[in-house]
């Protein structure tokens, strides 16, 4: 009966305004957050703080308003924002164990589907982990292979450098194309030429794909992707791509399969698949060959994206610094002479060790880290953390921590030399992250800079061109990258 009068009583804007209020209620009520749970800006109705932008450069401005852990709401997801060695540290390592899963990206799940590295989890995720880490540090022979593969690299790359005959150039072509064919020959066997021009576009939508990642696209697809995957954009752009190298990747498994001999592996899809045979009744683990393509997506990206970034970040630090040029050169000399380098060396290369993990602590590659998800409930910082929250870990607060570093605003490789002037690694060093969830290619990166690094400085002198200044200043997408620059190398 009272429904009905109220039906008669009420117009369309009547209803319209019912409809909004209850619609608004509901939203309140399903998002409330629980008592104790980390402050942060008051969030829309419906779409919650999607307008709020939160990125490496922003993201300071709401520490200093509600502290080194704070919340926002994008649509009805709650992600939670920490920062801070301390409390990263809490996260990644002390209650690692309880934010080792990744939460689920409506985005990359139309494409990962659960598989693979970056987005899997769980027993599945455990021994994927497991595989690639030993993989990549023990493939061919071991060591001995993986510099020979970097050393070889670096011969072509050299030779790319000597025919722009001093003239200034832009590096980051030469260098993506040869930290691409590193990792290639890892798995897939195969480097290109750095004239290919396929290839060339291929590492050009690879590398679009992980900027545009860091975009407001990305979260606005994760929170609305109902509504997201019929909307043009830059998020189709992501997909696309991911697609396109999946199919490529997909392409080289085939290829691989007709001379696949499981006692001689050649690369990573060889032992890959391998593995997937002895696992064969172990269905948990998930070794299919749609988890490979995915997996290789993770290494082959992951791989040639930062490690690229850091080699460029490098020169830039060395035509910036000279001084700091000179002394790397003067311990190559000392050291290594004109003979090939290798990882054995390093314990006598304190100087450029220093000056290579400073490289990494200063560019900052990934300012935010990829996204984790609290498994069950638990309190940080002193705070309550519901089930099924995001957290995102703030890795620029900790390579920039006032409280761990001495000048974290300035290049200073003595961050990491003692007083006697030997390397010493810092506790703050959260480059490749930490925890559970660490790069697995970290070994693999640190042998790549080191060899390439070496190897460009016993060839070459670098300088910027005549008159110009180099810019520190960056590009920002889920990844940071020197603006494009020119540089001079003047062979020694």
């Amino acid at each position: 009966m009272i429904l009905y009068s109220l039906y008669d009583c009420l117009d369309f804007k009547g209803w319209l305004f019912l409809t909004c209020f209850l619609l608004l209620l509901i939203d309140l009520i399903r998002n409330k957050n629980p008592a104790n749970f980390p402050p942060g800006p008051w969030p829309l109705p419906i779409l919650g703080n999607v307008f709020t932008d939160v990125n490496y450069k922003t993201v300071d401005q709401l520490i200093e308003k509600y502290g080194n852990i704070f919340s926002v709401r994008i649509g009805s997801d709650k992600i939670v924002y920490v920062s801070g060695f301390k409390m990263v540290k809490d996260v990644l390592i002390t209650q690692g164990e309880n934010f080792t899963d990744r939460p689920v990206s409506p985005l990359f799940d139309t494409l990962y589907k659960g598989r693979g590295l970056s987005f899997n989890n769980g027993y599945s995720w455990r021994k994927h982990q497991q595989f690639s880490m030993s993989h990549l540090k023990n493939f061919g022979e071991g060591r001995k292979t993986l510099e020979e593969n970097n050393q070889r690299e670096c011969y072509f790359l050299c030779g790319a450098f000597k025919e722009e005959q001093g003239r200034p150039f832009d590096p980051l072509v030469k260098i993506n194309n040869a930290v691409a064919n590193v990792i290639g020959f890892l798995v897939f066997g195969h480097r290109y030429e750095y004239s290919d021009v396929n290839f060339q576009k291929r590492l050009q939508m690879s590398a679009e794909s992980v900027f545009l990642t860091g975009s407001v696209w990305n979260q606005l697809y994760d929170a609305f992707p109902g509504i997201m995957k019929w909307v043009p954009g830059p998020h189709q752009t992501i997909i696309s791509n991911y697609q396109k190298l999946a199919n490529f990747l997909e392409e080289k498994i085939e290829q691989h399969k007709p001379d696949w001999d499981i006692s001689n592996p050649r690369d990573y899809i060889d032992a890959y698949l391998t593995e997937a045979e002895k696992k064969k009744n172990d269905t948990e683990a998930g070794f299919t060959v749609g988890s490979l393509v995915w997996s290789m997506v993770d290494l082959f990206e992951g791989g040639t994206e930062t490690t690229t970034n850091t080699l460029r970040w490098a020169l830039l630090f060395l035509i910036k610094y000279p001084d700091i040029q000179k002394k790397v050169q003067a311990e190559i000399d000392e050291v290594i002479g004109s003979r090939l380098p290798s990882m054995s060396d390093k314990a006598n290369m304190h100087y450029l060790n220093a000056f290579i993990h400073e490289v990494l602590r200063r560019a900052n590659l990934v300012p935010l880290n990829m996204a984790r998800v609290a498994k069950k409930d638990t309190t940080l910082g002193g705070y309550f953390i519901t089930k099924g929250t995001v957290m995102i870990t703030n890795l620029t607060s900790v390579l920039y921590d006032k409280q761990e570093w001495e000048t974290p605003d300035a290049f200073n490789p003595k961050h990491f030399l003692d007083s006697e002037g030997h390397f010493c690694r810092r506790n703050a060093f959260f480059a490749f992250s930490a925890g559970k969830r660490q790069c697995p290619g970290e070994y693999l990166a640190h042998l790549e800079l080191f060899i390439f690094l070496t190897i460009l400085l016993q060839t070459f002198s670098f300088s910027p061109p005549d008159g110009e200044e180099p810019s520190l200043d960056s590009q920002v997408g889920f990844t940071q990258a020197p603006l494009p620059y020119k540089i001079c190398a003047h062979p020694r």
